[in-house]
C-alpha cells in the first residue's frame, strides 16, 4: 500500500526548520552571533570602499580620512571594557540587540549627513562625528559575544566559536567590497548606505527574539546539553563590582592585549586601506577592486575557522598554554612574511593572492587570542576580552600615522611597519603564562 505524505512533510517551513531543531541550541546561538558578526562588518567598514568616491567629491586627503577612521577607532576602543563589564553584569541579550539596531540607524545617517554640509570642513566634521558614534555602537559586539560563548560552550571549547565569529566578520568584510562598490557604481555612494541600513535593525530584532543570556533561560536547551555545558566549571555567581580592576591586574590578559595590538596593526591595514591600495597603487578599477578586495577576507574566514579548530584540538592534546601559543605564533610568522612578499610582488594579481594569504594567517590566530584570554580570565570573560579588544583596537589610533606614511613614503613603507608589528606579537606570546585548566574531550 502506498503511504500518504503528511502535510508536515510537505511543508517547506518544516523541511527547513527540522535540521535546526536537531542542532544543539548552543550552535544555534553561535549561528545567530555569526550573522550578527557578518552584519557588523558589512555596516562597519563600508566607508573604506566609499573612500575614493568621497575623496574625489569632497577633496578629502588620505590624512584627513585617517582622522575619520581615528574617530571610530577611539570611540570603539574606549567602550570595549565598559561593554564587557555591562555584559558580565547584565548579559549579552540586551546589549547586542540595542547595538545592532544602532548600526542600522547610524549607517543611514552616514549616507545623509555629509550632503547637508557642502563645505569640506563641514563634511569632515560630520563624518568624524558619525564615525565616533558608530564606534560606540560597534564596541559591544566581540567582548559581549565572547562572554556569551563562555556561558554557552563547555570549558576549553571556546576557540572554535570565537573563530567562527571571526569568520563572520571577515565574510562581512569580504561582502563590503563587491556589494558597496556595486551599489556605488549603480546608484550612488549615499544609496549604498541607505539600502544597507535596515539589515542592522532586522539583525538586532532577530537576536532579541531568540538569544538568551544563559542556557538555563532557554526553553529549547535539553537537560543533557545543560549538563555538558556546566561540567568542569565553577557555579555561576553574580559579577563582582570592580571586576575590571582584577582583570587589569592580570598579567596574562595584559600581555595578550599587547600582542593583539601588534597583530591588529596588520588587520587595520587591510580593513581601512586595502581597497584604496588596490585602486591607487595596483591600478584596478573601482568595481574590479571591489571584487578583489573580497578575496583576503574570504581566505580569512576559512583560516579563522581552521585556526579555531586547530587551537581546540591542540588544547586537548598539549594543554591550554601551548595549544593557544602554537597556532598564534605560526600564524603571525606567516603573516609577517606574506605581507612583505605581497607588497614586493611585481604582478598585481600575485600580490592580491599573497596578501590574501597574509590576512588569512592573521585570522588563523583569532581563536588562540580569545581562548587564551578566556582561560586566563576565569569568570570575567567579557571584561577580559574587552581588555583584549581594547588592546587590539588601540592600534587604530595609528590610522593617521598610516595615512601619513602612505602620503610621505609610499605603500611599501606602510607594509613594512605591518610586518614588524606582527613579529612583535610573536615575542609577546612567548612570555604569556596562564595556569592550566582541565579540558575534557568532547562528548
Amino acid at each position: 500500500m502506498l503511504r500518504s505524505v503528511s502535510g508536515d512533510a510537505m511543508n517547506p517551513r518544516a523541511f527547513l526548520v527540522a535540521p535546526l531543531a536537531a542542532l544543539p541550541v548552543r550552535f544555534r546561538i553561535l549561528g545567530l552571533l555569526f550573522v550578527l558578526s557578518f552584519v557588523n562588518y558589512l555596516l562597519r567598514n563600508n566607508l573604506s570602499v566609499a573612500q575614493p568616491t568621497l575623496s574625489h567629491e569632497y577633496s578629502l586627503s588620505a590624512t584627513q580620512f585617517g582622522f575619520i577612521y581615528l574617530a571610530f577607532n577611539v570611540a570603539y576602543t574606549l567602550f570595549q571594557i565598559p561593554s564587557g563589564v555591562l555584559s558580565d553584569r547584565y548579559g549579552p541579550r540586551l546589549l547586542l540587540a540595542g547595538a545592532a539596531i544602532a548600526w542600522g540607524v547610524l549607517t543611514a545617517l552616514t549616507g545623509i549627513l555629509p550632503g547637508l554640509f557642502p563645505a569640506i570642513t563641514g563634511t569632515l566634521v560630520a563624518l568624524i562625528a558619525i564615525r565616533a558614534l558608530m564606534g560606540v555602537a560597534n564596541a559591544p559586539m566581540f567582548p559581549v559575544a565572547a562572554g556569551a560563548f563562555a556561558r554557552w560552550f563547555p570549558v576549553g571549547q571556546w576557540a572554535l566559536p570565537n573563530s567562527v565569529l571571526s569568520s563572520g566578520l571577515t565574510l562581512g568584510q569580504a561582502a563590503v567590497g563587491p556589494v558597496v562598490a556595486f551599489l556605488i557604481v549603480t546608484f550612488s555612494w549615499q544609496a549604498s548606505f541607505l539600502l544597507l541600513a535596515p539589515i542592522g535593525v532586522l539583525a538586532g530584532l532577530w537576536w532579541w527574539s531568540y538569544g538568551r543570556d544563559d542556557p538555563r533561560e532557554h526553553r529549547a536547551v535539553s537537560a543533557a546539553e545543560r549538563e555538558l555545558i556546566a561540567t568542569g566549571r565553577a557555579p555561576a555567581a553574580p559579577a563582582e563590582p570592580g571586576a575590571w580592576r582584577v582583570v587589569l591586574r592580570n598579567r596574562n590578559v595584559l600581555l595578550l592585549a599587547a600582542s593583539y595590538f601588534s597583530m591588529n596593526y596588520t588587520f587595520y591595514i587591510f580593513s581601512n586601506w586595502l581597497y584604496t591600495y588596490l585602486v591607487e597603487e595596483r591600478g584596478f578599477g573601482l568595481l574590479a577592486a571591489g571584487f578583489l578586495y573580497a578575496l583576503p577576507f574570504v581566505v580569512g574566514a576559512v583560516l579563522a575557522a581552521a585556526g579555531g579548530a586547530v587551537c581546540d584540538f591542540l588544547c586537548r592534546r598539549v594543554g591550554l598554554l601551548w595549544g593557544c601559543r602554537l597556532p598564534a605564533i605560526v600564524g603571525l610568522l606567516m603573516a609577517a612574511w606574506l605581507l612583505l612578499a605581497g607588497a614586493a610582488a611585481p604582478n598585481a594579481y600575485v600580490a592580491v593572492a599573497l596578501l590574501s594569504l597574509c590576512f588569512g594567517f592573521t585570522q588563523f590566530t583569532e581563536g588562540a587570542f580569545w581562548q587564551g584570554t578566556t582561560a586566563a580570565a576565569g569568570p570575567h570573560t567579557a571584561t577580559a576580552t574587552g581588555v583584549l579588544n581594547t588592546g587590539g583596537n588601540l592600534v587604530g589610533f595609528l590610522a593617521p600615522l598610516v595615512g601619513f606614511i602612505v602620503d610621505s613614503f609610499g605603500w611599501w613603507a606602510a607594509f613594512v611597519t605591518g610586518s614588524a608589528f606582527a613579529l612583535a606579537a610573536v615575542v609577546l606570546w612567548l612570555v604569556v603564562r596562564f595556569d592550566p585548566i582541565p579540558v575534557r574531550e568532547p562528548a
